[in-house]
């Protein structure tokens, strides 16, 4: 992944989605059937910023480095952490997790209060008491879908993943000898495999709802020689 321009948008850091698709080593096409095919489940503010008018000329004028690339844009959408987790989800391949995780690490890192100035601090307050009194607005129906999703994506719990850890393992071992496999193998393929069957980046961030169904899976997996 080279090494991303910083973007700073309503106090958070941002991606374009040309810094998106280059990052997940896809193209901004996906990128944007991708965001057409799933709209729904984005919300604005909380997974991407729209920007058109005045605040993208004003986006534009700030960020000399990439305005060339927009120039003729007269609409652009830049993506959040969470909105780059739901773009990773769509494409779900190990180069997106994998792009992902060293997002988050990297470039979504919230920085220190102590080195933000006065003015980066102002911001950031007017943009998170903004979001609150959007929230405050939303009706009950808005609400509950959003409670929904989140216990949709909790994750395992720790003896959840304890659990599916000795379940793979147990079956790592039990099947190891019937095929022409190295251990190392058979335990990388299982591991890729579950992640993809269950959209997770990490075993042990397999969803709770999913749990089950991973066990079950778990248990009859065999490795593709």
């Amino acid at each position: 992944m080279n090494q991303l321009q910083v973007i700073e948008q309503n106090g958070m850091r941002v991606l374009t989605t040309a810094q998106l698709a280059e990052a997940y080593g896809t193209d901004i096409k996906r990128i944007s059937e991708n965001f057409s095919r799933n709209k729904d489940r984005y919300k604005i503010g909380k997974h991407y910023i729209e920007l058109a008018g005045g605040e993208l000329k004003s986006f534009k004028q700030a960020n000399p480095q990439i305005a060339e690339s927009l120039k003729f844009a007269s609409l652009i959408y830049l993506w959040t952490e969470k909105g780059a987790w739901l773009h990773a989800k769509s494409l779900n391949t190990d180069a997106a997790w994998t792009a992902y995780e060293m997002l988050v690490d990297e470039y979504y890192a919230v920085k220190e209060q102590s080195q933000l100035s006065t003015e980066q601090l102002t911001s950031m307050l007017a943009a998170r008491l903004g979001s609150d009194v959007v929230e405050l607005k939303q009706d009950v129906a808005e609400i509950k879908q959003q409670v929904s999703e989140v216990r949709e994506e909790i994750t395992l719990n720790h003896g959840q993943q304890t659990v599916l850890h000795h379940e793979i393992k147990k079956r790592v071992e039990f099947i190891k000898d019937n095929y022409e496999l190295t251990s190392k193998q058979i335990y990388s393929q299982i591991h890729s495999q579950l992640r993809r069957a269950f959209a997770a980046p990490k075993y042990f961030l397999v969803r709770r709802k999913d749990y089950e169904e991973a066990i079950s899976w778990v248990r009859s997996w065999r490795p593709l020689i």
